[in-house]
């Protein structure tokens, strides 16, 4: 990452291109794709937040296909890999916590956190979603784009919503208040300015 594209606050790292793009989910035009990548990939986890779902699981169940419990029944809803912990997905495609809803794929994790039957929301890699974090002496911010959230882009152009304002919710989640209003105050000051 070039050093004249890098925000820091306290000791982590922002990719510039977080606070310029513009960035709301159409989930009528994307379905739900980052849930559902062609990958052998599922979603990162941190260690802390297995013993969460782990503990909501039979909750969480409650929403998910039956191939998909089956497979969390047989596997597990996890494994590791050489880029650490991730969410087990269903045939190299859909994550194992993925229901579908009007043919768009949705979070099982985050349904029954939405409906009270759980108080962890999602994986917070999943929550920062297309904002990915790595570990360089402290985190790192980036903007993982996806031609998948190509309808989000556009949508974000056309209300003229930041990714920041989009994640607002996450952001403060994982870092704090007081550090996401240094991140509001930095980038609005440079967007005033370019």
């Amino acid at each position: 990452m070039n050093v004249n594209k890098i925000i820091q606050i306290e000791n982590i790292l922002v990719g510039r291109e977080i606070a310029k793009t513009k960035f709301t989910c159409d989930l009528k035009k994307c379905k739900g794709a980052c849930c559902t990548l062609d990958s052998e990939y599922g979603a990162p986890l941190m260690f802390e937040e297995l013993e969460l779902i782990e503990n909501v699981l039979d909750k969480i169940k409650d929403y998910l296909p039956e191939k998909h419990r089956s497979e969390i029944e047989a596997n597990g809803f996890y494994e590791r890999k050489d880029t650490g912990l991730i969410t087990r997905s269903f045939n190299n495609k859909a994550c194992v916590f993925v229901y579908y809803e009007n043919d768009i794929a949705r979070c099982g994790i985050e349904k029954a956190f939405l409906d009270g039957k759980t108080n962890f929301r999602k994986p917070i890699s999943c929550h920062l979603f297309p904002v990915r974090i790595s570990e360089f002496g402290g985190d790192v911010l980036r903007f993982e784009k996806f031609n998948e959230c190509s309808p989000a882009l556009e949508k974000g152009e056309e209300e003229e919503i930041n990714l920041i304002d989009f994640l607002k919710e996450s952001l403060i989640r994982k870092y704090g208040n007081n550090w996401y209003l240094k991140l509001k105050e930095i980038t609005d000051t440079e967007n005033v300015i370019t």
